[in-house]
């Protein structure tokens, strides 16, 4: 089987901003949730079987504790925000596993969802669908990949270290480096992205770099690693087939015409039967 793990946070922005190009402002209070799950009925359509959808409940996480500047909910238009909750609560209507993250991210729980997955022997394949270089570290070879909607890209282990100029396991220490602008840490001034690379591939992580590397930085480089580095520790399925997509449920057809969308609960029956 192949698991398609989904970033929700970013599908909601990505449709939210997708369609303000042609609706003239004039946002609809559920037009990126309906997107969202136009998507992951369009993923099931194709073949997708095993699906899980990460989400932001919660945008702050433990790692706003450990730096001041980490990436806050501020400044987020509020019909975008207002459209989370019940996005979430349209994806477990429409059958559809949803991990709705406080204390960590969404991230995170893409992260933990590879790793348990990837445990199965099952499971032939995991395909991790965000852009995000975060989620580069969870890679393995060709077997857990990263999905690129917006590049139109399938990266790989090989791939990863054609972008970014090293092997999964060490993006988080790239990233402490070069810093991650999105996600609000600098990295270490003086060290670019061909620069973190030579070092990393010389020395390996920074924990090994030789003293003068980092002089009196170092401990900040191993606080942005920290930040950088996804928990795969979340507890979120204790078997793959949990994923199963089954179809709707019956609270699916309230939820769609509170919506006035009739024809997301078309769409997911007519699916339903499809794969029954």
């Amino acid at each position: 089987m192949i698991v398609h793990l989904i970033d929700g946070t970013y599908e909601l922005f990505r449709h939210f901003y997708g369609q303000r190009s042609f609706n003239k402002g004039k946002d609809k209070p559920f037009g990126a949730a309906v997107g969202v799950l136009n998507t992951v009925l369009q993923m099931i359509d194709e073949g997708a079987t095993h699906v899980g959808v990460a989400t932001d409940h919660v945008i702050e996480s433990f790692r706003n504790e450990l730096w001041a500047d980490y990436k806050t909910g501020e400044g987020m238009e509020r019909v975008l925000a207002k459209q989370f909750h019940p996005l979430e609560h349209a994806l477990v209507a429409m059958g559809v596993v949803v991990w709705p993250m406080v204390e960590l991210e969404a991230d995170d729980a893409l992260a933990s969802a590879a790793h348990l997955a990837a445990a199965d022997a099952r499971v032939q394949k995991v395909c991790i669908w965000t852009p995000d270089k975060d989620l580069a570290q969870c890679v393995t070879d060709d077997r857990v990949v990263q999905i690129d909607r917006r590049a139109k890209t399938i990266r790989d282990a090989n791939a990863v270290r054609k972008k970014f100029g090293v092997m999964p396991a060490l993006i988080p220490d790239f990233l402490a480096l070069v810093g991650d602008s999105a996600d609000g840490y600098p990295g270490i001034a003086g060290i670019g992205k061909t620069g973190a690379a030579q070092l990393l591939n010389q020395y390996g992580p920074i924990e090994d770099f030789p003293e003068k590397i980092l002089a009196g930085k170092r401990d900040q480089a191993l606080l942005f690693k920290q930040l950088a580095t996804l928990r795969t520790d979340a507890p979120l399925f204790d078997d793959v087939d949990q994923l199963r997509w089954l179809g709707p449920t019956p609270g699916f057809a309230a939820l769609t015409a509170k919506m006035a969308e009739p024809k997301l609960l078309e769409r997911a029956n007519a699916l339903a039967a499809k794969v029954a």
